[in-house]
């Protein structure tokens, strides 16, 4: 790998895991959330600091090409991303819903309170 690409890897992997850490101080972002970001620049370091060690797994598990590799490594992580976000998201809709039902029913208790 070209000593340019190392270099830029390592300063996006700093770099994001320097934002990531600045947004938990500033209660920007949850713990658990950053986990995810804090891997990838994990990642991403252990890319630009020793590119062989990639290239030796990506021989290892019969990949043609470490670029191949790197792909569906990267594309792994994305979806394990997303499945995270929308079960997440999902909890969050189904939380909303039974909080929007049980200010109705207080409201409507309210109002039967009102008339009597």
């Amino acid at each position: 790998m070209i000593i340019g690409l190392q270099i830029l890897l390592a300063l996006v992997a700093i770099t994001t895991a320097s934002l990531i850490l600045i947004s938990i101080r500033k209660s920007n972002i949850q713990i658990e959330d950053s986990f995810f970001w804090l891997v990838f620049s994990v990642v991403l370091l252990a890319l630009s600091i020793i590119p062989s060690l990639f290239v030796w797994i990506s021989n290892f598990v019969g990949f043609e090409s470490p670029s191949n590799f790197i792909f569906l490594l990267i594309i792994f992580l994305l979806i394990v991303n997303q499945y995270r976000l929308t079960k997440k998201l999902s909890l969050q809709s189904i939380k909303l819903t039974k909080l929007i039902q049980h200010i109705a029913l207080a409201e409507k208790e309210n109002k039967d309170d009102d008339f009597k």
